[in-house]
């Protein structure tokens, strides 16, 4: 989906999240935290610091292996509070009707049936692509490249460059997605 657009999708289909909506809340945050699919389903309270503002996504449940942490803006906080208040799942923080890992079909359905506008003629907006979003508007925005990267979990290709540059960047990575998640769901 265009980043431009997403505001707009946002305020039609994610804005009033029904208690129990999992599909609804996973889709919103994984848009504003820039997370891929699997992360976002299979999260866990024990990995948040909600005092902190920190998600700490184990290195097994990440493409590149290594742990990440994901740096919460203030609205994320504020969806995650909510869900812990309903106490869904002991553990799982968007937990399907049944109690287990929410499917990946159920965000991919729920996007085809709103027909989800996507910048690929013929088709719908697919999850993986708000990665995308969130890279061009990072590019667009006058972000560094290297903080884009960072907050979309991806690796360095140069094993000489990845050898010398260790630091996640997250302090400043927060005013980044502070401003992506405003972006994403005006007040």
């Amino acid at each position: 989906m265009p980043w431009r657009d997403i505001p707009v999708f946002v305020k039609a289909h994610l804005n009033e999240l029904a208690p129990g909506d999992s599909t609804r809340a996973a889709m919103l945050f994984a848009t504003m935290t820039g997370a891929r699919s699997g992360e976002v389903r299979g999260a866990t309270w024990g990995k948040f610091d909600l005092d902190a503002g920190i998600w700490t996504i184990p290195g097994e449940r990440i493409k590149a292996k290594e742990p990440h942490r994901v740096p919460l803006a203030a609205p994320v906080i504020a969806i995650l509070k909510t869900l812990k208040e309903q106490r869904r799942h002991e553990s799982l923080v968007f937990p399907s009707l049944r109690g287990k890992v929410l499917s990946d079909m159920a965000l991919t359905a729920m996007l085809r049936r709103v027909k989800a506008k996507s910048d690929t003629p013929e088709r719908v907006a697919t999850l993986h692509g708000f990665r995308s979003s969130l890279h061009d508007w990072c590019s667009e925005s006058g972000y560094a490249r290297d903080l884009a990267e960072r907050a979309l979990a991806h690796t360095i290709a140069n094993r000489t460059e990845a050898a010398y540059h260790r630091s996640d960047l997250l302090e400043q990575r927060r005013p980044m997605m502070e401003t992506w998640a405003q972006h994403v769901q005006p007040l």
